[in-house]
């Protein structure tokens, strides 16, 4: 039902598009105000036990319910908040500051997108980051959701890396534009290099960026193989690479069910794990965080 107007960036930029490949080769302060002390308060939504119900416990008359309560309720609310999001967005970063109207509204939608659909939120590791310092955040990509789960929960300013398709999407791509998050152009090496210099400029102005390693959406719920395109960023810059484990989207909707289906009930996690400092500059340097942050976001994955 989601996944046509929510899914961000099924092939990042990478750098080079063969992950075997070896690579070759201070903050701004006013990037960091959006970050309120009291918002780690609220980031486990429907966390309690005692307050969740289980379609599993009664599969068939609790997933008819919920597919109906889809349909004829949560639906319609979230396109309204959708249109009013990505409007709110445009005028707001074209008029003032895409800083804050690229950032807000899709937080604000987001977190409003898990209530709508009832889906419980747990949300660990904020005390990892420093509000004052620029990262490269790198997480699996397990689904559709992974999108909400990020932009409303990270808690930071940043930009996503996306794919180009996007950008034609009715009002969600002008809303992405406006809001200076990166289209991925791969139909050359200029278009790859003008993409990687957006994304230097942005880390340059002290906000932080989020990527998705993988370049796709899991087929399976195994985190598939990493490209080096982020790290290589963080290793110029010489930036602290965040890993992030994601759970849960997979099972709420999975890339193999289509670009339209209902949302299954599931318990959605993200973990923040302590920032990767770098070691250097160069490929050893790049492999020491590639091979961290995947380790450390394995660490976190929920067993099959």
């Amino acid at each position: 039902m989601v996944q046509s107007m929510t899914t961000l960036e099924e092939r990042q930029y990478n750098g080079n598009d063969n992950p075997n490949d070896n690579p070759n080769d201070n903050d701004s302060p006013n990037d960091n105000e959006n970050d309120n002390p009291n918002d780690n308060e609220n980031d486990n939504e429907n966390d309690n036990p005692n307050l969740q119900f289980s379609i599993s416990n009664n599969p068939r008359p609790m997933t008819l319910l919920y597919r109906i309560y889809q349909l004829f309720i949560a639906a319609p609310l979230l396109i309204l908040i959708t249109v009013i999001t990505a409007l709110t967005t445009i005028i707001g970063s074209t008029l003032g500051s895409a800083h804050f109207w690229g950032y807000w509204p899709g937080r604000i939608w987001s977190r409003w997108f898990m209530r709508i659909l009832l889906l419980p939120v747990h949300i660990e590791g904020h005390e990892h980051i420093d509000k004052e310092t620029s990262y490269v955040f790198v997480a699996n990509h397990q689904g559709s959701f992974d999108i909400f789960l990020v932009y409303g929960y990270l808690g930071r300013n940043f930009k996503w890396m996306m794919k180009s398709e996007l950008r034609k999407a009715p009002l969600i791509g002008k809303a992405c534009e406006a809001a200076g998050h990166i289209f991925v152009n791969k139909r050359g090496p200029k278009a790859l290099q003008e993409t990687h210099d957006r994304a230097h400029e942005i880390l340059q102005g002290g906000t932080s960026l989020v990527v998705f390693p993988e370049g796709e959406r899991t087929l399976t719920g195994e985190m598939g193989s990493f490209f080096r395109g982020a790290y290589q960023l963080a290793d110029e810059l010489q930036l602290p690479v965040v890993p992030i484990t994601i759970n849960g989207p997979y099972h709420v909707l999975s890339r193999k069910r289509g670009p339209v289906n209902f949302v299954y009930w599931h318990r959605l996690s993200m973990n923040i794990h302590e920032p990767i400092p770098p070691i250097g500059k160069g490929a050893e340097n790049i492999k020491n965080a590639m091979d961290l942050s995947r380790e450390a976001i394995a660490s976190g994955l929920e067993k099959k």
